[in-house]
């Protein structure tokens, strides 16, 4: 059975800097497996530009976010396996795939990061009423045939969910020439960033309607109406409120599932919150030398998160290799207070810890002018002012070390005044 000291699942924006930062700590036995034939995963259908801002201080697109990566690990001795799916990853590290030239393999690893990303709900996951005729399609899908493909999936176009691959999609299909009618949120606050909806709503006149769903669609062989309704405080339709909109294409962007089906298999403790692995402050789930990043982890705002995100996973791999855990000292769990969905890490080694520890969250709602705390016990570890926080953002919070050393209760993420 051959051996590596580190195989990575995936290759999209989290696997390729997870590589790269593996490689950069000292790691030089790394393989890299992508079920695509081509690296950079999603990205590589996302054409539109804003990413890189954060990682590589310019405005890049999807494409030429995944390109530099690729070079980098061009100057890597790092091995890649594309076209090749994993089928099965065992409590001791091995991993077994297939693919055509190779056949079915078993392989051995001493660390594992696991970087498998997302996939989107479908109208199955959410149980729309109505016909089931065609032209209903996932905003990713219409976005891989529209941008990768050259089909327009369609020429009047209502959307369902305002993620920021709905809105980054209402101003591409506007952009190609068909009609956006409406964009339609279930919540009373769009799901994508700020600069989502002025950028591809706003800027293009396309209304959106917050607080609605759509509860028909009619059709026979091809979508010719879709119905919407106002939705009450508890996510009702109610009745009176119908809108109805002549279309004949119908986009879902309804939220994303991190793809845990192997992490499942593994024995890896998984997050009901998230639906991704529960983490220790070094990206280490809950088996030793397992570790998890990017939208398989939890799902990213942005793609430069994930990525900043995944290389701290690919350093604590290479640490974790070469030296092992100090699991002595204190551990301590990371809790959400009513206002916070989640917090990422979920546990905390605080002998792990370099210098601080940087826990990122998202809100339940939309709030300004309020302060993120983080306290344990009656103890403020640390405190920041946010002038606006949303659901659709990630937000973050740093604690010294220092301050973690002598704790006695676990730490509880809040927003407040």
């Amino acid at each position: 059975m051959k051996e590596y000291n580190l195989v990575i699942i995936g290759a999209g924006p989290a696997g390729l800097s997870s590589a790269y930062e593996a490689y950069k700590a000292g790691e030089r036995n790394i393989l890299i497996i992508e079920r695509d034939s081509h690296l950079g995963g999603i990205l590589n259908q996302c054409i539109h530009n804003g990413f890189g801002l954060h990682r590589f201080k310019e405005e890049l697109t999807g494409p030429e976010y995944a390109m530099k990566f690729i070079e980098l690990l061009k100057e890597t001795n790092v091995e890649v396996k594309s076209d090749s799916m994993v089928i099965h990853i065992t409590e001791n590290k091995e991993i077994h795939y297939l693919n055509t030239k190779e056949g079915y393999q078993v392989i051995k690893a001493k660390a594992i990061i696991l970087a498998m990303g997302c996939r989107e709900r479908t109208r199955g996951a959410i149980s729309i009423p109505g016909d089931r005729c065609s032209g209903v399609f996932t905003a990713g899908a219409a976005q891989k045939y529209c941008n990768m493909d050259g089909y327009l999936v369609g020429k009047r176009v209502v959307i369902l969910g305002s993620g920021d691959i709905g809105l980054i999609m209402a101003r591409r299909m506007t952009l190609e020439g068909a009609k956006v009618l409406a964009v339609v949120e279930l919540m009373p606050y769009s799901n994508g960033l700020t600069r989502n909806v002025v950028q591809c709503l706003e800027d293009f006149n396309i209304p959106l309607y917050l607080s609605h769903t759509v509860t028909d669609v009619i059709g026979h062989g091809r979508v010719e109406k879709v119905i919407v309704s106002k939705v009450d405080e508890n996510k009702n339709p109610i009745k009176g409120t119908e809108m109805e909109f002549d279309c004949d294409t119908l986009l879902l962007s309804v939220g994303l599932i991190p793809e845990n089906e192997l992490s499942k298999e593994a024995g890896v403790q998984l997050d009901k919150r998230t639906n991704g692995p529960i983490v220790y402050e070094n990206m280490e789930t809950s088996i030793p030398g397992v570790f998890a990043c990017g939208n398989v982890l939890h799902v990213h705002d942005l793609a430069d998160n994930a990525s900043i995100e995944a290389g701290r996973a690919g350093v604590a791999a290479q640490k974790y290799i070469e030296k092992g855990n100090d699991l002595s000292g204190l551990c301590l769990e990371i809790k959400n207070g009513e206002e916070v969905s989640y917090t990422v890490p979920q546990k905390v080694r605080v002998n792990n810890l370099e210098d601080s520890l940087n826990i990122f969250f998202r809100v339940r709602s939309v709030m300004k002018d309020k302060y993120i705390y983080a306290i344990s016990k009656d103890k403020v570890l640390a405190k920041v002012k946010r002038l606006y926080l949303a659901p659709g953002e990630m937000e973050s919070i740093k604690i010294p070390k220092d301050k973690l050393m002598d704790l006695e209760e676990d730490i509880i993420i809040k927003v407040g005044d």
